[in-house]
């Protein structure tokens, strides 16, 4: 699916692999295959070809809903009030047994019992 045209600016990305048109927002119209398998490697995702295909058009659905969310004129709707009357029921802060720390860190790959921590993969930077 691609987005209808009242949606869509008359301006193309430039850069490598530049495509298409962009909604007014500045994302593009529609996603390709290509660039769902990219956001996928990038979220470590093994998806299917058939998998990424579909992917690619839902996103693009739900892309082109949201230039049709954009595009309803909200001028004279007045700013909404905090629709949550009463504060939120909170439980009290109150010190509780737990497991023991040698249980909690038992399936850790690189356990410290001692200092009560365990080392994980670096995921960002």
């Amino acid at each position: 699916m691609v987005a209808p045209p009242h949606l869509v600016r008359t301006e193309f990305r430039n850069g490598p692999g530049a495509r298409g048109p962009v909604l007014a927002s500045g994302m593009p119209a529609a996603l390709t295959t290509g660039e769902v398998a990219r956001i996928a490697a990038l979220a470590h995702l093994d998806l299917s070809a058939d998998q990424t295909d579909l992917l690619a058009r839902q996103l693009t659905d739900i892309l082109t809903f949201a230039g049709r969310v954009a595009e309803v004129d909200t001028a004279d709707v007045p700013p909404a009030t905090l629709v949550q009357v009463e504060a939120p029921a909170l439980r009290p802060d109150a010190v509780r047994a737990s497991i023991p720390r040698a249980d909690a860190l038992a399936g850790a790959p690189e356990a410290d019992e001692a200092g009560g921590f365990f080392k994980v993969p670096r995921v960002i930077g």
